[in-house]
């Protein structure tokens, strides 16, 4: 595996402050931001300066019932050739469910959600993961996921999961230690546990990021420093083994740069750590020197016997679907809780959904919060309560936009008309007029409409 070195999470709020970082060797966009004919200029200069470019996927759902979208594959291919990447990654998560394999409409569920950790779940994930690495041009790393909540009746571990997965497909890991230490605080699971039954020499590279807890859950935000469980973690990782690369995630609330370069100091120091633990535990002992052979043996172990390959069948698929399909039907379309699982926690991932939703919807839709005020976010969420998504986050901005106008709203006439106009400029069926003439009446409407 390619050495990788100390990387940061590109995105267009700190990418001036990535360009002057020291020490920077890698960067990971995250793929869906990213268009192959326009790349960002600092993505640009920092290929140009020898910096690798990674592209992170978010949207296949390799952990889905359904195979992976051609379509989907093909623009992600697009974006590993643009920005010239040894790698690319995705998740081992499902994203959407419902559809023609449960004859029930597509739902989208905006995030990344765990899969099962079971034999028809591993049987379809291995056969979606061949799918995807046949139809990419660079090898294809999975990462684990933070979840909130456990699928009740697993057959395996996190650990035992993985490293089947890996010996099935030679599929490449990502490894988030922060999302294992999310799954410590909310499933109980070991996290050190997790990280012996790995198959390290499967590891691409590491993520590390921050997150919070709120009322005994660990929310995996990506918006707040790395903590000390974390780097504990890291520091356990590395006492096992060398990852290729390392790298900080941070989607939100950016802090000034002198704090991210803090946070990656303290992730090398983490390292470090690791790396001189596993130092003096080779040390040998003078009561038991080791002999030629024990050293050969032990650097050389023998390999398990693969289990038989296995292929996904149609009644797995649509088992999956089916309890796929309930999970984020109960999640973001108020159906009842499926069988043995948390109600408590079902609802907090239910709102932390509708919350994400709401935060993404007012980054790629900016003016509905300037239009709506303080009454976009309540809005939001009561619209997102009976109305799930089935498309894109900008689909749903305009959704929300559509629903709310009929339903009478906003109260103030001002607001209204001013909605009014943005989602007509939006939803028609051919994109607005470049010509001055028509852009000079359209602000000029716009004016008239705020007085």
């Amino acid at each position: 595996m390619e050495r990788l070195g100390t990387g940061i999470g590109w995105r267009p709020e700190i990418a001036d402050a990535v360009e002057r970082m020291p020490g920077i060797d890698w960067v990971e966009a995250v793929a869906e931001n990213v268009c192959p004919g326009h790349l960002p200029d600092s993505l640009i200069r920092l290929r140009e300066r020898g910096v690798t470019v990674i592209p992170h996927g978010v949207s296949l759902g390799l952990g889905g019932a359904d195979r992976p979208d051609e379509g989907r594959l093909t623009a992600l291919a697009e974006r590993v050739e643009a920005l010239g990447a040894p790698l690319v990654t995705e998740h081992i998560a499902f994203v959407r469910a419902g559809g023609p394999l449960t004859a029930s409409p597509l739902l989208e569920a905006g995030h990344l959600l765990p899969v099962p950790r079971t034999r028809d779940a591993l049987d379809v994930l291995c056969e979606n993961i061949r799918i995807a690495q046949d139809a990419l041009p660079v090898p294809l790393a999975v990462e684990n996921i933070a979840a909130l909540l456990a699928w009740p009746g697993e057959e395996m571990t996190e650990g035992q999961f993985l490293y089947e997965l890996a010996d099935r497909t030679g599929v490449r890991l990502l490894i988030d230690v922060a999302n294992l230490h999310t799954n410590h605080v909310n499933r109980g699971e070991d996290s050190a546990k997790a990280l012996a039954e790995l198959p390290v020499e499967a590891i691409a590279y590491v993520h590390v990021a921050g997150g919070v807890e709120r009322d005994g859950v660990w929310h995996d935000t990506h918006a707040h420093p790395v903590p000390a469980s974390v780097l504990a973690i890291l520091t356990d990782l590395a006492s096992r083994v060398s990852p290729p690369g390392v790298l900080l995630e941070r989607d939100d609330n950016f802090p000034e740069p002198a704090l991210l370069e803090r946070e990656l100091e303290a992730i090398q120091g983490a390292l470090t750590k690791g790396w001189a633990r596993s130092a003096a535990s080779r040390v040998p002992s003078r009561e038991a020197a080791p002999t030629p052979e024990t050293v050969t043996a032990s650097a050389q172990p023998t390999p398990p016997t693969p289990p038989a390959v296995r292929q996904s069948s149609d009644c797995a698929r649509q088992r999956l679907a089916l309890a796929q399909t309930a999970l984020l039907s109960a999640l973001v379309a108020g159906t009842p809780v499926p069988d043995g699982f948390d109600r408590m926690r079902l609802g907090v991932q239910a709102r932390a959904l509708g919350v994400k939703r709401a935060d993404v919807v007012a980054k790629v839709a900016p003016e509905l919060p300037v239009i709506l005020g303080e009454s976009y976010r309540p809005a939001f969420l009561a619209y997102a309560h009976s109305h799930p998504m089935t498309g894109g986050y900008r689909r749903d901005a305009l959704d929300f936009a559509g629903q709310l106008l009929l339903s009478g709203g906003p109260e103030d006439v001002g607001a209204r008309r001013e909605l009014r106009e943005w989602w007509l400029e939006r939803s028609g069926p051919a994109p607005r007029s470049t010509r001055p003439a028509v852009r000079l009446a359209r602000a000029t409407r716009r004016v008239l409409l705020r007085r």
